[in-house]
């Protein structure tokens, strides 16, 4: 029994059951023992590698999406450049050196992270201490200044709540004790109103929902309605809330999310759609998904591969093998999406001319 799992069964024993969104939080996030507070779970030591780990062609593609943003924007000095979930900060770095081709650009920029994680905030400072980053808890607080936004596998871990259909109606999903004291998943006895789109699914169907994940798209979609600016979100996922994907990730294998709380990583498909509208509906225009395969190849990857392999050829297999990882239909290029958000003034984002666009709609007062 990992220390997290006593901790959240004594909690239940006192309280009762729990939603799956609130055992995932204080799963990830628990300050004193969950996964992201107490370790770095990157790489092959770690839990799982992410696109700017296998190769600095993903960060480099970036900066330069990133530069293009900007002089879209109209050159803006002061702008706020913010990374969401920024790793061992292995992207900007690869960014920011990609992006040195616009010493305006670099001048112009306050590099804003929204890390909880203290393990990797030193990795963060390590790699990103020429550029004198600030370290931000939630997008509240950030200043407001014309922004330019990445987020790359940070919806995934934000918790999802689960919600079962049963006798024509849904019930809301819950981590409880069993008879010997085990943690247990159960479905709640009160149905739950769901979109009516959900009414057709099948008795047995589970649809997940990301509260938190709409309400970051939703508080970016109004900062990009109040000030110039875009936001690049890539992520594992789909479009559409249908289906069970929360699963837990150990040692590069995935296990059970009840098997050992705060000691794996819980990550769940992201719904693009919902960010997406949103977004929108806090203002923004939205644009995508498209394929993160496609995405990249737009913006030069094969290009870029070669020229390395032209400066490297002892690496040429090792930079072919970075690209079909992460291109490929079948490694991360089709499963992995990319979806931006846009002030609804400026056009559309590079590498999205042929992505579906979703309009921005003027929100009510109270931001529904």
């Amino acid at each position: 029994m990992t220390a997290l799992a006593d901790v959240l069964k004594r909690r239940i024993a006192s309280d009762g059951p729990m939603t799956v969104g609130a055992f995932m939080a204080a799963c990830l996030t628990h300050p004193a023992h969950g996964y992201y507070v107490t370790r770095d779970p990157l790489g092959r030591a770690g839990d799982f590698v992410t696109a700017p780990e296998i190769s600095q062609m993903f960060g480099e593609l970036i900066g330069a999406w990133c530069v293009i943003a900007w002089e879209a924007m109209g050159r803006p000095a002061p702008f706020a450049l913010v990374e969401l979930g920024p790793g061992r900060g292995t992207l900007m770095a690869d960014a920011l050196r990609a992006a040195n081709v616009r010493p305006e650009f670099l001048a112009a920029l306050k590099l804003h992270l929204v890390e909880t994680s203290p393990v990797l905030r030193r990795e963060q400072e390590k790699r990103l201490a020429d550029f004198h980053p600030s370290w931000l808890g939630d997008l509240g607080e950030l200043p407001p200044q014309p922004m330019i936004l990445v987020a790359n596998e940070f919806f995934d871990a934000l918790p999802v709540e689960q919600f079962v259909r049963h006798d024509s109606a849904w019930h809301r999903r819950m981590v409880t004790l069993d008879g010997s004291g085990t943690l247990a998943l159960i479905e709640s006895l009160d149905p739950v109103r769901l979109d009516d789109a959900l009414d057709g699914a099948a008795d047995g169907a589970i649809v997940e929902m990301s509260p938190a994940g709409q309400a970051t798209a939703f508080e970016i979609g109004s900062r990009l309605r109040d000030r110039p600016g875009f936001a690049l979100i890539l992520d594992f996922g789909r479009s559409g809330a249908l289906g069970e994907s929360l699963q837990g990730l150990r040692s590069h294998a995935a296990e059970p999310i009840l098997a050992n709380p705060g000691d794996a990583d819980l990550a769940a498909h992201v719904d693009f759609a919902a960010l997406a509208k949103a977004g929108s509906i806090a203002g923004a225009s939205a644009y995508g998904p498209l394929p993160q395969g496609a995405f990249l190849k737009v913006l030069g990857i094969e290009a870029r591969a070669d020229a390395l392999a032209r400066a490297e050829p002892a690496r040429a297999k090792d930079i072919a093998l970075a690209v079909s990882r992460l291109t490929g239909a079948r490694a991360m290029g089709r499963l992995f999406q990319a979806i931006a958000l846009a002030s609804p003034m400026l056009g559309v984002p590079s590498g999205f001319d042929s992505a579906p666009f979703v309009q921005g709609e003027t929100p009510t007062e109270d931001g529904e």
